[in-house]
């Protein structure tokens, strides 16, 4: 771990090893100068510059929250479920496989208002998918009375329910030290939470200039903790990290299904199964002390606490149990991290280097997919050995199908 001085606040990161890049930096130091924020700024491996707040970064505060520093995916995380299938129960030629799973999850890009995109399940929802919408309704149906600007985004969170997204979503295939055949998914709560995110994220510096307060970055505007607004925003957030949650819980089944129907048989996939976020807001006790911790980009790795931590279309990804670090607020990775933006990631690598880095796995291999290249991401090995005090490795996978947003 190294220790950084902040404006305010100490920044501890656990970034041996890996880049720290200058602009993160930078919003690190932002951040710790705000002051609500309680001890330190813990700061993961897969740490890059953000919109706001950095990416791999855990931000404990009292008395306010920066909508911004969750963003606009909330809820965003991931699961993965163990099945009884091996490596041999899968056939030589996985494309059917591939195909099949892109048929049971809408996934692709959206319209503005996402009403007429692939990305959603059309007309008749999957029975699956309707009734777990049901407990959702009632919430959000309060949420759009008080803020009815988020109504024709609210139409269509029933059908962007069970769906993947776009962008380093994705669902794999993998396989673990024993060959056994795991399900591993990576979405969060798709466009109704974007227009919670970013409403509140504008409400916000709305706030900021209306009672004139300076801040180093206007996506660090904050909401005060006893405000009506702080209090909407808290209500809407759960709503959109439970929908986050259900979304990928639906996914699951529905690929369960199909890859049953693609192989002609049945197998168990809940032997063991993990379903965790990493970019959220929640209440918990740290130093003796109840305070809220945003993690962008990081996950909760209480002591015993099993998580997920994701490499790229090209490596392996970790299924890790949490050791309760005190000082990064019981918190690891939530993969890899970036080290080059999109457009940088597609001017620099060609379609053939993208094939050479994905060998062996069943996924696209075209230059719009050349974004998410194994080589825009950090080396997640370099990211596990500087979190080796954070958590430990149960599981270790490497896909063999990837299906991308």
């Amino acid at each position: 771990m190294q220790v950084f001085s902040g404006n305010k606040a100490p920044i501890k990161a656990w970034t041996d090893g890996v880049e720290l890049e200058e602009a993160a930096m930078q919003q690190l130091k932002n951040v710790a100068s705000l002051p609500f924020i309680y001890r330190h700024i813990a700061v993961m491996p897969d740490v890059h510059w953000g919109m706001g707040a950095t990416v791999g970064s855990v931000i404990p505060t009292t008395g306010a929250i920066v909508p911004a520093a969750v963003g606009v995916d909330i809820g965003c995380g991931m699961v993965a479920a163990m099945t009884s299938l091996v490596a041999s129960d899968l056939p030589d030629n996985l494309s059917g496989i591939r195909s099949a799973m892109e048929a049971a999850v809408p996934h692709g890009r959206t319209d503005n208002g996402g009403l007429n995109d692939k990305g959603r399940h059309q007309d008749t929802l999957p029975e699956l998918v309707a009734s777990a919408y049901v407990p959702l309704k009632e919430g959000l149906d309060r949420i759009v009375a008080k803020y009815p600007a988020m109504e024709r985004a609210a139409s269509t969170a029933p059908n962007h329910l069970g769906t993947l997204g776009t962008g380093n979503h994705f669902i794999e295939l993998c396989l673990d030290e024993e060959n056994r055949v795991w399900i591993m998914l990576h979405s969060g709560s798709r466009g109704i939470g974007n227009q919670i995110g970013s409403r509140f994220i504008e409400r916000a510096k709305e706030e900021m200039q209306r009672w004139l307060i300076p801040l180093p970055d206007e996506n660090l505007a904050y909401l005060p903790e006893g405000t009506e607004l702080f209090d909407d925003y808290v209500n809407a957030l759960h709503w959109a990290q439970e929908f986050a949650r259900l979304n990928r819980e639906c996914m699951m089944q529905l690929v369960v299904a199909a890859l049953k129907k693609e192989m002609g048989r049945e197998f168990d996939a809940a032997l063991l199964a993990i379903n965790c976020h990493h970019n959220y807001v929640t209440k918990e006790n740290h130093f003796g002390k109840n305070v809220w911790v945003t993690r962008k980009g990081a996950v909760s790795a209480r002591e015993g606490q099993m998580g997920i931590i994701p490499g790229s279309m090209g490596a392996c990804s970790y299924i890790v149990r949490g050791k309760g670090n005190r000082e990064s607020f019981c918190s690891c990775s939530h993969g890899a991290g970036r080290r080059l933006s999109r457009n940088e990631a597609k001017k620099r690598f060609s379609v053939a280097e993208h094939i050479r880095a994905t060998e062996g796995v069943e996924c696209r291999k075209d230059e719009d997919v050349l974004d998410e290249t194994p080589m825009a991401y950090k080396d997640i090995d370099a990211v596990m050995e500087a979190q080796k005090d954070l958590v430990e490795v149960v599981h270790r996978l490497k896909q063999v199908v990837c299906v991308k947003g």
